[in-house]
């Protein structure tokens, strides 16, 4: 049984995250959060505390081992757009796109 866990709006682009997402995806449990620890951005620190949030899901909610925890699927979407505008010169605005994202990870118990 698929356990999900997800996270909504969080402050990076998609893109930043897809980078790191396709560390990870299709390992273990523990494999990936030790990948995740020697990664240097915050965005590293998003992704290990969503797959420790769908581990101890599985484990407190459906009893799964955590030794044979596998990420199923792991993907990244667009969350909303904060949309802000830079003054220009000769009275014109750019505009300022601060996007977010929503992380979802599913785990499920490899099979031997």
């Amino acid at each position: 049984m698929k356990v999900k866990a997800v996270a909504k709006d969080v402050g990076i682009s998609p893109m930043k995250v897809r980078l790191v997402v396709d560390m990870v995806r299709n390992k273990k449990v523990g494999d990936a959060l030790d990948i995740l620890n020697f990664v240097p951005t915050p965005t590293a620190k998003a992704v290990a505390k969503l797959i420790k949030s769908a581990a101890s899901n599985a484990e407190n909610n459906f009893q799964m081992s955590l030794d044979d925890l596998k990420i199923v699927a792991i993907f990244a979407d667009k969350g909303h757009t904060l949309k802000r505008h830079r003054p220009q010169s000769r009275g014109r605005v750019s505009p300022i796109l601060k996007r977010s994202s929503c992380i979802t990870v599913f785990v499920d118990e490899e099979e031997k």
